[in-house]
């Protein structure tokens, strides 16, 4: 081979590497509780950008019981689908995975052990998740439109159901038999919407999206709590530290209380997930009327 060829062929396969190595090239590696990232205080914070909050609609958060996994779920803009991901803490490390397609908006109930996806549900076993399993009758109804299925520790289910004229229902378990689900009261189904809500494990608050004439434009984060008699309070708008002029939606609070996760609309027709110091929650409570 003479010399002249033998410098191109060199300087092909040094711009072939250069190329590998950029293509190649790993983000930094997640460590730490809450996926490693800084701690917000009393204004929302985009999560993890880059890793869980980019150019997608990364939509309804949360983590596990044990706070070793956390899911959400990502519509790509380009091939217009829907997967749920997961990071999952191995040796110290987040690592995501895809676990398969989105189903309903998925949750973990606080048992750690079944995942609720609209009117199905998986279990944990030996493999990660089960097949996808239909909830009995009532909630396998053809004509109701599950969204979004929260439960308590108590077995108390809250759930949407767009078919129906966007209402939310609940289902309570007494005497260790559960009831028939039964839409709420004014004070949570009042406006044009009604969506996507989430129980605290113990029962004492709801959170849910709703639009209302009083809002700050697009879908609210509204919150109403139990009171001591089982009824529920009038639903207060989380604030305008929270609700924008744009489209909040599908909430949840981390399993140690600490983090309310929420997603908002984006300028780019996508949607980020954030989160902000719950203690909002506290504060927004002693203005309820109880």
């Amino acid at each position: 081979m003479n010399t002249y060829l033998h410098t191109i062929l060199l300087s092909i396969s040094a711009l072939v590497i250069s190329a590998q190595s950029i293509g190649s090239e790993q983000k930094e590696i997640l460590v730490g509780e809450y996926l490693g990232q800084k701690k917000p205080g009393n204004t929302p914070a985009v999560f993890a950008p880059g890793y869980v909050s980019g150019k997608h609609r990364d939509v309804n958060a949360f983590f596990s019981p044990d706070m070793t996994e956390f899911y959400f779920t990502r519509m790509d803009l380009k091939q217009e689908t829907w997967d749920l991901i997961s990071y999952t803490l191995h040796n110290g490390q987040w690592r995501e995975s895809v676990v398969g397609p989105r189903v309903g908006r998925p949750l973990l109930a606080p048992d750690g052990h079944t995942m609720h996806l609209g009117q199905y549900y998986m279990t944990r076993n030996h493999c990660g998740w089960s097949h996808l399993k239909r909830l009995d009758p009532p909630f396998s109804r053809r004509d109701w439109g599950i969204m979004r299925l929260s439960a308590s520790k108590s077995g108390t289910y809250i759930l949407d159901d767009y078919k129906s004229g966007d209402i939310i229902r609940i289902s309570e378990v007494k005497n260790g038999k559960r009831h028939a689900p039964i839409a709420l009261g004014p004070e949570i189904n009042t406006g044009k919407y009604n969506a996507h809500p989430f129980i605290a494990p113990d029962d004492s608050y709801i959170i849910w999206d709703g639009v209302r004439e009083t809002g700050f434009g697009d879908s609210d984060l509204y919150i109403s709590f139990r009171k001591p008699d089982g009824t529920w309070s009038e639903a207060l708008n989380m604030g305008d530290t929270i609700n924008t002029e744009v489209r909040e939606a599908s909430a949840s609070v981390t399993p140690d209380g600490k983090y309310l996760f929420f997603n908002r609309a984006t300028k780019n027709n996508d949607s980020d997930i954030y989160w902000v110091d719950a203690q909002i929650i506290s504060t927004l409570k002693k203005r309820a009327k109880m």
